[in-house]
């Protein structure tokens, strides 16, 4: 006859749902994989896969009952861990979608939007398109891997029951602060082209004053910003690249990795 303690009951359990809660935490703040079009029960599923082969590396659990206060204190921790990775990567797709956002209003196509589940709001069309460029390009260069990557070293670095320093949460402050000038960097080309453009539309205006500037200057704005869209698609994915590792790196420095 087998007998099983509850203290037997506490330590497996914590060994499951301690790592599970830093996993689900990440995964549903995360870019991609926390997209509110994948299926909760995919998510939930592949959390619990992660947490089932990462849990026996993780090694000894602290002495503490799941359902106990400094139990929901750990897991309040866990949650604050991958909430502060998967933002750090959901930070370079808001840059995108905020470049589009800019590039979408300065072309004329500010009232064309549509919903976006994820942020629950209206988002412009431009800014929809580089979000869905930017997830398939994350997805080419294995930013999903990385992120998992960094997710099983984390257990190493920061082990259940520690928390992040407060160098960290600066580093992750940081990092959002920075991403304002990314979005510029991404969008400064259409800006310049189409303020070009308005200058000389202007110019042509007053030359002409009974030429229609609405009439004619929407679909050359239109044109120009597509066209140089266009031109800068072949650039997008490099400075995607460098942003997801640069991401990756502020991921890894709040989790102490060297």
């Amino acid at each position: 006859m087998i007998n099983i303690t509850s203290a037997q009951l506490d330590a497996w359990l914590a060994t499951l749902i301690f790592p599970l809660t830093r996993i689900l935490a990440m995964i549903a703040s995360s870019p991609v994989l926390g997209n509110k079009q994948v299926p909760v029960r995919v998510k939930i599923g592949l959390s619990v896969l992660l947490a089932i082969i990462i849990a026996p590396a993780i090694g000894d659990m602290p002495p503490v009952a799941v359902v106990s206060p400094q139990g929901l204190l750990i897991m309040v921790q866990q949650i604050i861990i991958g909430v502060a990775m998967g933002f750090t990567m959901r930070l370079i797709f808001t840059a995108v979608e905020m470049a589009g956002e800019l590039a979408g209003l300065q072309m004329g196509l500010g009232f064309a939007s549509f919903y976006d589940p994820l942020n629950a709001s209206y988002t412009p069309v431009v800014a929809r398109w580089l979000g869905m460029i930017a997830a398939l390009a994350f997805l080419v260069i294995n930013g999903h891997l990385y992120m998992l990557s960094a997710l099983a070293e984390s257990f190493r670095t920061l082990p259940i029951g520690s928390m992040m320093s407060a160098n960290g949460f600066y580093g992750v402050a940081s990092w959002g602060g920075s991403i304002f000038a990314y979005a510029l960097q991404i969008s400064l080309p259409i800006l310049a082209a189409l303020l070009i453009t308005n200058i000389a539309l202007g110019i042509l205006t007053r030359a002409a004053p009974q030429l229609n500037l609405f009439a004619v200057g929407f679909p050359i704005t239109l044109a120009i910003g597509f066209f140089v869209l266009a031109l800068s698609m072949p650039y997008f994915t490099p400075l995607l690249d460098r942003l997801t590792h640069e991401g990756l790196g502020t991921m890894l420095n709040l989790l102490g990795i060297p």
